[in-house]
């Protein structure tokens, strides 16, 4: 106190010899009387900070500053731990023992249920059938207002480094995992070891691989982007019949011996009808995602062009992202639940589990070790090489969005989820996540791609077929192509998986052999697809990390009101300092008190 009051004083003197008119020392005069009073409120808050650590908000302070002497902190519990472990990981939890009671619930009811009883399987389906359809119902306006507002936000400059960063960790992640299926079943050769006894279930569609490249093109650009949200445009080459004239034949007469003509013989004949494969756009049921996000890309870069005109359009999707991630995060709670039911519903409908598993146990141990290697090997190699950072611990707090994808076969209806757990539990930006995710669910199918690989040379194994070199890498291209056509839907591979079976001559009716343990397999792929896009946000999150340090992390909506409260509560009342802004002011206090050369520098006028 003594040192304050003779550096106030030495101060105060050289203020006042300095001065030679009146004004000037009564203006010296004041600021140093505000600097005592700044001064004496700041040594009683450090030394109620200080000496009385535990004695309540006596200078209404909030604030937990760290000094030379800090309180001493309880150790929790045995009980306290164990509980605040419980309540962090309560919806995973939930989540896991849902998958295991479906399992139960489904191989319980078949002992009193048979796969025929179909309207009460439908009854049972019921619960998750509302899960399902309020997860497709936020996937259009979560897509839409995410890319549009991620894109809206971004630097000119970084958006086409972003997007080429993306697309080429989805080609890479593909392409891998499609080499590794290769790998793996031609070591396997399941298609030899199962026998030619594998029973045909199902009915295969029937597809050209030009016709669907040009169908995944021509839906990139839809031309009515409202119609777009409910129905896709597809190819469908039909016979269409041409008949041909009548043929008239005419036989002339012939001269008898007696001189007269004989009368002329007319014969009509139709001739064999000549069918033409006619092409035809068929619009059919299901959102066009790919679609709708070309769309929100272009929308999105520019609102970003638009600039100060374009604000009001990104507030409203700002709005629009924010209010569809709160309806998230409800519909997350009630995912166990129809989790449970769904799963239950898939092993009643199963025919014969037992023999299915007998008949093809080959593939469906190569597709799954494929799978495992990727998910849990592969990804988390390539995730820590770019990061240094923990892989598996991405994994567990994304465990969320890997059960639901698990659970509904569908990574188009796990893209809420899947941000939701990028966003809150692994801290990647949100601006980041808004553009990479829903550009992942669309167009990153690693789990798929080493699926397609793997049928496509099990089908020609059980054939008898050997392949060529060059045959195998055409599967490999095309299942790298048809994956990123394929849609986020349960069962979508099926539908690809006739292209990669035409690009090598393969019979597409063989796809039939596969059906029966498809939807079993199906999730376990949706999963990794998943995976690998959340590891994608990851990666990407990391390397432009410096880039988005500067954009603030918030809602776009939220943000203005947060910095209006900000504002107001910052100025002091009354020349007031507040208790709980004290650190905002000073925020030297907690150093080395006092005695801190930048401590009496902060009210030094």
């Amino acid at each position: 106190m003594a040192t304050f009051l003779l550096q106030m004083r030495i101060s105060f003197g050289h203020a006042w010899i300095t001065a030679h008119d009146r004004r000037a020392r009564r203006t010296y005069l004041l600021m140093h009387i505000h600097n005592i009073k700044v001064k004496v409120h700041q040594i009683a808050v450090w030394y109620q900070l200080r000496i009385y650590p535990a004695r309540g908000n006596r200078f209404h302070t909030t604030v937990t500053m760290e000094t030379d002497t800090p309180p001493i902190q309880r150790r929790k519990t045995r009980k306290q731990m164990l509980r605040s472990v419980l309540m962090d990981n309560l919806l995973v939890i939930l989540l896991v023992l849902a998958v295991g009671i479906g399992i139960g619930m489904g191989f319980a009811l078949r002992l009193v249920w048979s796969p025929d009883d179909k309207r009460k399987i439908f009854y049972l389906a019921f619960p998750g059938q509302l899960l399902l359809n309020m997860l497709k119902c936020l996937i259009l306006p979560l897509v839409v207002s995410s890319l549009i507002t991620g894109l809206a936000a971004l630097d000119k400059s970084v958006t086409g480094k972003l997007g080429g960063a993306a697309v080429l960790y989805y080609l890479t992640t593909t392409l891998l995992a499609v080499v590794l299926g290769i790998i793996l079943v031609l070591s396997i050769q399941p298609g030899f070891k199962g026998g030619n006894t594998i029973e045909r279930t199902g009915k295969a569609k029937l597809s050209q691989p030009i016709e669907s490249l040009l169908d995944l093109i021509r839906n990139c650009f839809p031309n009515n982007i409202v119609t777009a949200c409910f129905e896709r445009g597809e190819t469908v080459i039909s016979l269409v019949e041409k008949k041909l004239p009548a043929i008239t034949t005419v036989a002339p007469g012939n001269m008898t011996t007696m001189g007269t003509m004989t009368t002329t013989v007319t014969s009509t004949m139709a001739p064999d009808p000549i069918f033409i494969e006619t092409p035809s756009i068929q619009m059919g049921g299901g959102t066009n995602v790919l679609g709708v996000v070309v769309f929100s890309i272009a929308l999105g870069c520019v609102i970003n062009y638009l600039g100060p005109m374009g604000v009001p359009l990104k507030n409203f999707f700002e709005s629009l992202n924010a209010a569809t991630m709160i309806l998230v995060k409800l519909v997350i709670w009630y995912s166990p639940f129809g989790i449970m039911f769904l799963i239950a519903t898939k092993f009643i409908e199963m025919e014969d589990p037992t023999r299915v598993f007998e008949q093809l146990l080959y593939y469906f141990l190569t597709v799954l070790a494929g799978l495992a290697i990727h998910g849990l090997i592969f990804l988390p190699l390539i995730y820590f090489i770019a990061t240094r950072k923990n892989p598996y611990l991405f994994i567990f707090r994304q465990m969320k969005a890997i059960i639901t994808a698990w659970g509904t076969a569908s990574s188009s209806a796990t893209l809420p989820i899947t941000m939701e757990c990028l966003v809150n539990r692994n801290n990647i930006h949100r601006n980041i996540v808004r553009f990479v995710a829903p550009v992942g669910a669309t167009i990153n199918m690693d789990g798929t791609a080493l699926y397609e690989a793997v049928a496509a040379i099990f089908i020609a194994q059980y054939n008898g077929r050997i392949l060529t070199i060059a045959e195998v890498i055409i599967i490999s291209l095309t299942a790298t192509a048809a994956a990123i056509g394929a849609a986020g839907v349960p069962q979508a591979g099926l539908v690809t998986m006739v292209i990669v079976l035409t690009a090598v001559n393969l019979p597409t009716n063989d796809v039939t052999l596969i059906l029966a343990i498809d939807w079993f397999l199906d999730r376990f792929r949706t999963a990794i697809n998943v995976l690998g896009d959340s590891f994608g946000a990851g990666i990407l999150g990391h390397i432009f990390r410096h880039t988005f340090a500067n954009i603030p992390d918030v809602d776009g909506n939220l943000q203005g009101y947060t910095d209006m409260e900000s504002d107001s509560s910052d100025k002091p009342a009354n020349g007031d300092v507040k208790g709980s802004d004290i650190t905002k002011i000073y925020p030297n206090i907690e150093k080395q008190g006092l005695d801190n050369a930048a401590f009496q520098m902060n009210t030094r006028m």
